[in-house]
């Protein structure tokens, strides 16, 4: 058992530490005035779950004197303690990452006994109001004093005995103790301590291994999340969205060649802060090589991003070079179908590990597409592998690509769509071939409408020419104004082919144009006989989308903004539902929270909008609890976890 007050200045000397995970603060002021009124009530608050680690002995932390080597972090209790924090101290802890207007300007009202946040109409000049920051930093007796000195109280001695004891009760609130589990011992390594938090977690938020091992390297180098923050910005402001465990997984493979946490307690800080700017540039290297060679340059294409940590790890066995640019070339050969067959769409950590032994094994590039082959069987690109829908489907990126490196032309400008001759700052827009309007008028089903073999890219003016013109009104017009245009992009030019009636067949025969295209040019990428390109800095592009959303990529995006102000998970777009058994995808969420809503404690949730009937029963099947629009969904969070 240990006192408010006490574990506060632990806080303040460096000794406890209240670790900033992915969500940070999300406290709203409804639960802060119901922990203060709990407390001033008695009631029990729960206890607190601290995890007892080593840290750097050579780093002394806080600014008092410490005797440094070991830190408590609050795993569970934190927004607790934070909010007590605020409160007590009148500011934010270090490293607070939140709105702190959630625990700030709370105020007491001796009359009735209750908590609420200051408002001058009601509490200015009023002496039975009383700021709670005030109470805690002063003593019950400076503050009743006061409000008599500034305030026209009729009868002081009575108003001295109604203020007096209730403020003291306020006041002791500090000394209240709290009961504190400690977890500790050499043998409680960062997946214990996880799955030690993750069974016992009231709140049902789930901490995940990249989580912990930040806060860890946090308490002994507090600018560390930070700097991370800075460099995950940059590379969103060149196009790149990319997560802080992402990152932190990158830097570990960087130093370690593996893909686990655990590793990084054998690491000194001073290790972490030189390898922090190098893995960053590292990281560079990679977007850069990935964007010049093929095409893909913004996270939208870009595809299976935990393969740079593999690439890293390659790099680092090469000693951070590859000896030509055909190597290069057959590294980006196996990313390319490391990403088309999903390599760490499942249990990343452990196939990464797979891939990052075969690499320190010695086996190289070639045990890598082994490996891949073990789940394929041949690498080959098949007509059938085009059949997926939507900018989620794995198969999107190498449509992308192909427009991006096979010189490719817009079909009214006659421009050529390579990445370099549109410029850094230069967008492709997706064009329905067949527009969507006209699909779904001939009654045609939204994966159907949606298909990858009816995409293609053309510069926003094009495609905002075309708008909801029939195919077999348009394309005659751009074959002849641009002869071969149409066919860089590997239409079928069948006029038949482009009549509504005969839409499925113009599938089948573009997505056998398509796997011949992909086929090709991966072959003579594999080979090193693609034409040499300077390498472009894509990494440190500034990066301007002007593509519109759909009106259904818009309501996604603004339901996962949505959910991340209410201090709940935004969900995984564009979320493949696979089948354990083939692996094959059997249906694409729009949004999905397949661990639920709070991880694991609640029933996986999806939003399907304007699906069918059968995509409907098949994520049912799967045990999801699903949604049709973004408003139905929000009611059920809203009477569901934000009661």
């Amino acid at each position: 058992m240990t006192s408010i007050a006490n574990i506060l200045g632990l806080i303040d000397s460096g000794n406890y530490a209240i670790p900033v995970f992915q969500r940070g603060y999300v406290w709203n002021r409804d639960q802060v005035k119901k922990l203060m009124n709990s407390l001033y009530n008695g009631y029990p608050i729960g206890i607190l779950l601290v995890w007892n680690t080593t840290t750097d002995p050579t780093i002394a932390r806080g600014e008092g004197e410490l005797v440094p080597g070991n830190v408590n972090m609050i795993l569970d209790g934190q927004q607790r303690i934070t909010s007590l924090y605020g409160i007590i101290r009148g500011k934010a802890p270090k490293f607070f990452e939140g709105n702190s207007n959630s625990f700030t300007g709370l105020y007491f009202n001796v009359e009735e006994e209750i908590f609420e946040f200051y408002t001058p109409a009601k509490m200015k000049n009023n002496p039975l109001w009383f700021s709670v920051t005030d109470v805690m930093q002063k003593d019950a007796w400076s503050c009743v004093s006061e409000k008599k000195a500034t305030s026209d109280i009729e009868n002081p001695d009575a108003y001295t005995n109604l203020c007096m004891p209730k403020l003291q009760k306020l006041a002791n609130i500090k000394d209240r103790e709290l009961h504190i589990e400690i977890v500790s011992g050499p043998d409680k390594t960062i997946d214990v301590v996880v799955e030690i938090f993750n069974q016992v977690n009231s709140g049902g938020t789930k901490l995940s291994k990249g989580d912990l091992a930040l806060a860890k390297i946090c308490s002994e180098w507090p600018e560390a999340r930070e700097q991370m923050k800075n460099i995950l910005l940059r590379y969103q402001n060149s196009g790149y969205d990319f997560s802080m465990d992402w990152l932190l997984r990158c830097l570990t493979v960087y130093m370690t060649g593996q893909p686990y946490f655990n590793v990084l307690s054998k690491i000194s800080i001073q290790e972490v802060k030189e390898a922090l700017p190098n893995v960053d540039k590292m990281i560079g290297t990679c977007l850069d090589h990935i964007g010049t060679r093929l095409g893909l340059d913004h996270s939208r294409v870009l595809g299976g991003v935990f393969a740079i940590a593999t690439m890293i790890g390659y790099l680092r066995y090469n000693n951070w070079k590859l000896s030509d640019s055909k190597e290069w070339d057959k590294l980006l050969y196996w990313y390319v179908h490391s990403f088309l067959l999903g390599r760490y769409a499942g249990s990343t950590e452990s196939v990464l590990a797979r891939d990052l032994k075969c690499i320190s094994d010695g086996l190289g590039i070639e045990g890598l597409l082994n490996l891949l082959k073990l789940s394929r069987g041949n690498l080959t690109v098949r007509p059938e592998d085009f059949w997926g829908w939507s900018t989620g489907a794995r198969f999107y990126p190498l449509l992308y690509l192909l427009t991006r490196t096979n010189h490719a032309r817009d079909w009214s400008s006659n421009l050529e769509l390579s990445n370099n001759l549109l410029g850094k700052n230069s967008t492709l827009d997706v064009h329905h071939i067949f527009p969507k309007d006209v699909l779904y008028k001939a009654g045609k089903s939204k994966s159907i409408v949606n298909s990858l073999a009816n995409y293609a890219f053309l510069t926003k003016d094009t495609n905002l020419e075309i708008s909801n013109k029939f195919p077999t009104d348009y394309i005659p017009v751009y074959n002849t104004k641009c002869p071969g245009a149409l066919e860089s992009h590997w239409i079928p030019m069948d006029p038949e082919l482009w009549k509504v009636e005969n839409y499925e067949e113009f599938l089948a025969q573009r997505r056998i144009l398509l796997a011949e295209a992909a086929n090709n040019l991966l072959v003579s990428l594999y080979q090193g006989k693609l034409a040499s390109k300077d390498v472009q800095s894509f990494s440190t592009k500034e990066f301007k989308n002007d593509t519109e959303n759909s009106n259904e990529e818009a309501e996604i995006e603004e339901i996962s903004h949505w959910m991340i102000e209410q201090g709940l998970y935004e969900g995984c777009s564009n979320f493949e539902l696979i089948n354990p058994t083939t692996g094959a995808v059997e249906a694409i969420i729009d949004l999905a929270w397949p661990d639920g809503i709070q991880y694991g404690l609640s029933e996986p949730i999806a939003l399907l909008l304007n699906e069918t009937a059968e995509t409907q029963a098949i994520v049912s099947k799967y045990g999801y609890k699903y949604y049709t629009s973004g408003d139905e969904l929000k009611e059920f969070i809203k009477s569901t976890y934000l009661k």
